[in-house]
């Protein structure tokens, strides 16, 4: 359930942000000066959340009538020792959380966290991550729960897209990149699998809306509007014009989440009528680079 904790007559006085140097980080920054909201921008160059000093040193930034933006990772979480050094990085936030009470903490997740489904995955579908992803970001969320009292926000988003994603994973962002080189895109087997796919500039503005409303809950930042890699792949080649568009591969091993990874969006739109989440097709005309 999300919780409006906003009265009419709260001052939003200031957002800090950890991570602002990210990818979504950024862009939340981005749209918080749009709209002249204060914002500190926390990157690893000001703070080094697994620097022994790191709590201490947040705390000393932090004020109690501050919003606490939480999207630092290291991500994706591949391996064990990833494992431990995203939890050394919660560690120091809920140990300066811990002497220091905020107005309100938003954290962004994943939908890693999720079990796979057979039927679209809603905010009370079970949370059993199959991936060390997935164990990071659902044991973070845990973490924070415990460690801070006061109106908390968890975001899950689903696959991300947009211009400055540094990642170049196998999806919109690679396939752009590709045909905008005039490179073929190639795909795993014929690129069946259904998945949701959101745009960063959505994420960013439910983050916003989150921040001047302090509300409380967990809701999946997902657009509803499944596609194949597939449809994917040759809308995206349609707009650069490639001569030799789309490859497609032999698959090898296991087709991830069993081709099928839907969401239900309706706990956004609820909280948020006015809220519209970008089509694929409207968000990949965004970002090809027409």
């Amino acid at each position: 359930m999300l919780i409006e904790n906003n009265p009419a007559d709260m001052y939003l006085e200031r957002v800090v942000v950890l991570g602002a140097s990210g990818f979504i980080g950024g862009e939340i920054v981005s749209q918080l000066n749009e709209k002249k909201i204060p914002v500190v921008s926390i990157g690893k160059k000001n703070i080094d959340l697994l620097d022994d000093n790191a709590s201490d040193l947040l705390f000393e930034l932090l004020t109690p009538s501050d919003t606490l933006i939480f999207t630092s990772a290291l991500a994706p979480c591949k391996n064990l020792i990833m494992l431990q050094d995203n939890l050394r990085m919660v560690s120091a936030v809920c140990k300066a959380l811990q002497k220091c009470s905020l107005a309100h903490v938003i954290y962004i997740s994943s939908d890693a966290v999720y079990k796979d489904s057979s039927t679209p995955i809603t905010e009370t579908s079970c949370a059993e991550p199959s991936s060390l992803h997935g164990v990071m970001h659902l044991a973070r969320e845990i973490a924070l729960k415990q460690h801070f009292s006061g109106p908390l926000t968890v975001i899950r988003p689903t696959l991300v897209y947009g211009l400055k994603d540094p990642h170049n994973g196998y999806g919109p962002n690679k396939f752009r990149r590709l045909a905008a080189n005039g490179e073929s895109i190639t795909l795993f087997g014929n690129g069946e699998e259904l998945r949701d796919h959101v745009y960063v500039g959505d994420i960013a503005e439910l983050i916003c809306r989150a921040v001047f409303t302090r509300m409380a809950g967990t809701f999946n930042a997902v657009s509803g509007d499944a596609v194949t890699f597939h449809q994917l792949a040759h809308f995206i080649a349609a707009e650069h014009s490639l001569a030799a568009p789309v490859i497609c591969t032999e698959r090898v091993g296991d087709m991830p989440h069993g081709g099928y990874r839907i969401f239900d969006n309706s706990a956004v739109i609820k909280a948020f009528p006015d809220f519209k989440f970008k089509t694929w097709r409207e968000g990949m005309s965004l970002v090809s680079g027409k």
